[in-house]
């Protein structure tokens, strides 16, 4: 994992909501965003968001899959992660930073 990737992974999981995304798919398996939404307390759109940055950090995958009744359901999954931050390991990986960070 290079700087970059290490500071969008961190940057994903510094928000409650999305410890929260992950705590549920984690401990619950897949699910679909309503569902989800209703498990976790918030609305759809906020929970949209919050995905979209998991997903492009890399922590959740989503799958679209047509129900029975024909209707689309998008479900998403945590994928299997593991981050140990050691002093070097942080070292390493700001030599590598690209990102502009915002102060």
């Amino acid at each position: 994992m290079d700087g970059d990737q290490l500071l969008a992974t961190l940057t994903a999981l510094a928000n409650p909501h999305r410890l929260r995304v992950v705590a549920a798919l984690a401990g619950g398996g897949r699910n679909y965003v309503s569902r989800l939404a209703r498990e976790i307390g918030i609305s759809r759109p906020l929970l949209h968001l919050h995905l979209k940055k998991l997903e492009d950090a890399g922590l959740v995958t989503s799958q679209l899959e047509l129900s029975q009744d024909g209707k689309a359901l998008n479900y998403f999954e945590v994928t299997d992660f593991a981050l140990h931050l050691t002093p070097a390991r942080v070292a390493d990986a700001a030599k590598t930073l690209t990102a502009k960070s915002e102060t």
